[in-house]
């Protein structure tokens, strides 16, 4: 396909302790030797802060042929050439000096698309392939979740990674799956985009409620809580040793009444927290009110720019800080090559599996009616390198935002070609920006 390709063999690494951005050096143990060195990563646009550039993935299996034949998630070697593919692809963006990598948390997808039931788990999956790449998720659906157990799987995930971990959190809006993962806990649904009826609002709440547990698990040795949704602990329990009475916490004549949640994360007060796709006014303003970075899906530009200021107002922190945009991103060497590869990926994915739960409607212009250019407005990064920069140089002239998701579609684009994609991206099109090759 023109440019060659890395090849990365199989091998596991020992996660080492996340090594500083900027150049400088930093003592790193291996096998019990102390190691120094420098790192060098891309140094963002021209300006104050740099820009991070991070992959996501679904992540989906099988070719585009393989899911319109049916059930393509129910074929365990699907699944088995997805995590092969996945670890290369990994490694290969770990080198090129990539940020993050984040997935996606779904249920019950038979269909092909996004087979990431368990998002910490893959983390750790990639984490343990490479030495400096975050891994996250975009996100952990916490309506479905255990608050409690998710602030310990990702405090687990950072220490095991060396203080690599992310943590994403959504609210959830496939009923299949969130309606029945939620039926023990509180019975919320999911909650469709661009609906804000009884349902979004209870969806919301529990979300809320949840990501403030979290939140304390991570900052405080002992917790209590009377929530409408969580009691922590449950009630009046029975816990009368001796031990916890000289070595532990939060008993008192007997009787459980706070929790100590552990591990604590590795990173100080806890791992960076990110919120996809968000969209509304409301989730943008939360965002900013917490310190959350907000990653927004493609919007028409009205509408991004909109989100920006209100995220900044809100936030008081300058006008793109805090917030990140989500892209496809194709890169081959010709237009031409390019779209048709979005085409069987990220065009048919979003008509066969987006579209009906609503996305679109946040790409056509607010004011008209009228459908967007997805190329011209900058909605996608697809085409050669020339195309690609001149897309991203015309999203960052009205956007400055601090993170850019690359929307991967594994699988649905051949392993080559997105292994040539991923290395373009980073080599030939971010050092055209102004960004050092890595």
């Amino acid at each position: 396909m023109g440019q060659a390709v890395r090849s990365h063999p199989t091998q596991l690494h020992e996660p080492l302790p996340r090594q500083e951005r900027d150049g400088t050096q930093k003592e790193t143990t291996q096998n019990g030797t102390t190691q120094r060195g420098t790192f060098v990563a891309f140094h963002g646009w021209p300006g104050e802060d740099r820009v991070k550039t991070s992959l996501f993935y679904l992540p989906s299996v099988g070719s585009r042929a393989d899911i319109e034949n049916g059930l393509a998630g129910l074929r365990p070697e699907l699944y088995g050439q997805m995590l092969r593919e996945l670890s290369e692809q990994a490694r290969l963006a770990d080198d090129l000096g990539y940020e993050s990598i984040s997935f996606t948390e779904h249920h019950f997808h038979v269909e092909g698309f996004e087979l990431s039931n368990n998002p910490v788990l893959l983390d750790l999956f990639v984490a343990m392939q490479t030495k400096r790449i975050r891994v996250g998720q975009l996100g952990i659906v916490l309506p479905a979740q255990n608050p409690i157990r998710v602030a310990e799987d990702i405090a687990m995930l950072d220490h095991m990674s060396g203080g690599r971990a992310c943590a994403g959190f959504a609210r959830g809006y496939q009923r299949r799956w969130v309606d029945t993962m939620a039926q023990q806990t509180h019975g919320i649904h999911g909650a469709l985009p661009h609906e804000h009826d009884e349902i979004d609002a209870a969806n919301r709440e529990a979300f809320e409620e949840c990501y403030r547990i979290i939140k304390r698990a991570w900052t405080e040795d002992l917790i209590d809580v009377e929530g409408k949704y969580w009691r922590i602990p449950a009630g009046p329990t029975p816990w009368d040793l001796e031990t916890t009475r000289t070595m532990g916490a939060g008993v008192e004549d007997g009787v459980v009444r706070q929790l100590g949640v552990v591990p604590k994360p590795l990173q100080k007060p806890h791992p960076p927290i990110f919120q996809p796709f968000a969209s509304s006014e409301r989730s943008i303003r939360w965002c900013a009110e917490e310190g959350v970075t907000a990653v927004l899906p493609p919007l028409h530009p009205k509408l991004e720019r909109r989100l920006f200021a209100l995220y900044a107002e809100a936030s008081g922190r300058p006008l793109g800080d805090g917030l990140g945009i989500l892209r496809d991103v194709v890169v081959a060497d010709t237009d031409e090559e390019a779209i048709a590869l979005w085409k069987d990926s990220g065009a048919f994915v979003g008509a066969a599996w987006f579209e009906p739960f609503g996305f679109s409607k946040g790409m056509v212009d607010p004011d008209t009616g009228e459908a967007p250019d997805v190329f011209r407005d900058g909605m996608v990064l697809v085409g050669s390198v020339d195309t690609v920069c001149r897309q991203l140089e015309g999203i960052l002239e009205r956007l400055p935002a601090r993170w850019l998701f690359a929307w991967t579609y594994n699988s649905v684009i051949p392993h080559d070609h997105l292994m040539g994609s991923i290395e373009r991206f980073a080599t030939q099109v971010l050092p055209k920006l102004g960004v050092a090759e890595p």
